[in-house]
């Protein structure tokens, strides 16, 4: 059962391609906007033009009474994940949407790794075979030595890297604060940490940018909040295989939409990565532990 419910797993499967969707929206809005702004500036005026959501989540923040700790904790999450929407906007601009969203697949591995690294969690023979399946899937993607790995490329991975970390500060502090808290902090901070990179590169945005960038809070808002409705449905295990439907969205997006042709490595490479990250959630629910293995979409801006 699932929070005292029966699992509905049409349901949580419907409400997990409409979380797909939105979320290959966001991605197409911000190819389409194109290079014209500086990435953390267009980073800076998602986050602050997504402050109307907010609103709601003012009560919790204020009966929250943090300590000093999680203030730091959200501080550097804060900043960890400033850092990981900035080249997720620089990457996004200057590689096909394909390539990154299945690029983007890498980061519930990276929090795998960085789970037994910083956490303690127990990095068993199983979970190793899956991350090393997960490398391998990049290694077809990116194919250094038969093909140019250009900038784009390496920024997704360090923004699939730095997501990883923001996730697993984001874990430490649900355990101690709401998850309305938790939100609405990383919110507010990453606004914060954009805000003087964006000063330093500001541009005059048009109305069009400024259109854009709000399609693009919503879209991100409504990603989220389908995807809880998902999870409210049904297990991760039922839902997260449908994650690979955005690889199809966005291969098809950009053929259709922006020209970029089909590339079977780069759906061939984003399939291993998914299927490792699957098997990890599938294993972690076969030992009924609490999982550390975040979703694809969890780590999304």
């Amino acid at each position: 059962m699932i929070n005292g419910q029966e699992p509905r797993p049409m349901t949580g499967i419907l409400w997990m391609l409409v979380t797909g969707l939105c979320f290959v929206a966001v991605t197409a809005l911000v190819k389409w906007m194109g290079p014209g702004m500086p990435p953390s500036q267009a980073a800076f005026l998602r986050y602050m033009l997504g402050m109307v959501f907010l609103i709601p989540m003012l009560k919790d923040v204020r009966e929250a009474n943090l300590t000093p700790r999680q203030w730091k904790l959200f501080t550097l999450r804060g900043l960890l994940h400033s850092v990981g929407v900035s080249l997720w906007f620089f990457a996004m601009t200057r590689i096909p949407i394909a390539e990154l969203t299945a690029i983007n697949y890498l980061a519930p591995v990276f929090v795998s790794i960085g789970a037994a690294i910083f956490l303690g969690e127990r990095l068993a023979a199983r979970r190793i075979f899956a991350v090393v399946v997960a490398l391998v899937g990049t290694a077809i993607i990116l194919r250094p030595g038969f093909r140019e790995v250009a900038n784009g490329h390496i920024a997704m991975l360090a923004a699939a890297a730095v997501f990883s970390g923001s996730y697993l500060l984001a874990k430490i502090l649900s355990d101690e604060a709401k998850p309305t808290v938790v939100v609405f902090m990383m919110t507010v901070f990453v606004s914060l940490g954009l805000a003087p990179l964006a000063a330093i590169v500001w541009v005059t945005p048009t109305w069009e940018q400024i259109g854009i960038l709000a399609l693009v809070a919503v879209f991100a808002q409504a990603g989220h909040y389908t995807m809880t409705l998902a999870f409210a449905a049904a297990p991760v295990t039922v839902t997260q295989p449908i994650t690979f439907l955005q690889l199809v969205w966005a291969t098809l997006l950009g053929m259709l939409v922006f020209g970029e042709p089909v590339d079977i490595y780069v759906v061939l490479g984003g399939v291993l990565i998914l299927a490792s990250v699957t098997f990890i959630t599938w294993r972690e629910a076969q030992l009924k532990r609490r999982p550390i293995t975040p979703t694809i979409n969890a780590t999304k801006v």
